[in-house]
């Protein structure tokens, strides 16, 4: 009996997984919100919000969880010229994050005062799922989130790693931990 519930066990989680691979998130449309909210740590994510922005879709972005040394100057360097104005005019680092988790809570703290009701969520298709849920439980309902998920193609031992992230992230919540 032990047996067969454990093999029945097994068999959802790889189905679950199997499932997580397959149902990736997408880039979004032109959705206009209020703000963007930037997680750092992975390629093409701040590509995409300084896209964004210069297409008009926000008023301003926040680029959560940028290392503390990183400046303003920084980004222009690597970003280019395109990307000046829009850094100059519009964009917010934060460096108070450290995971996906602070990252809803740093930019809570950063929507409230600005009183913004919509976020466009910038982070990779693989990272979106676990994201769009830490920033959902953070902000409540009273928050529109739109996810704009960056194309990537990933490695099994990422979408592994992020699947069982997400799953005990899931658990936690509902044991309020």
């Amino acid at each position: 009996m032990i047996l067969r519930a454990a093999a029945i066990l097994l068999m959802l989680y790889a189905l679950g997984f199997a499932l997580f691979g397959v149902t990736l998130s997408s880039p979004a449309g032109a959705d206009r919100t209020d703000a963007v909210v930037v997680l750092t740590g992975g390629p093409g994510r701040i590509e995409r919000g300084i896209e964004v922005m210069r297409d008009k879709q926000a008023r301003r972005m926040l680029i959560a969880g940028a290392d503390p040394s990183v400046t303003r100057r920084d980004l222009e360097r690597r970003l280019g010229r395109p990307a000046v104005a829009t850094l100059r005019c519009c964009v917010d680092l934060g460096s108070e994050s450290v995971d996906t988790r602070s990252n809803a809570e740093e930019a809570k703290r950063w929507l409230q005062p600005r009183g913004y009701r919509s976020l466009r969520l910038i982070t990779n298709d693989w990272h979106m799922r676990r994201a769009a849920f830490e920033f959902h439980t953070a902000l409540g309902s009273s928050y529109r989130i739109v996810e704009d998920a960056v194309p990537t193609r990933p490695r099994f031992v990422t979408l592994f790693g992020e699947y069982n992230k997400y799953l005990l992230r899931r658990i936690a919540a509902i044991l309020e931990l």
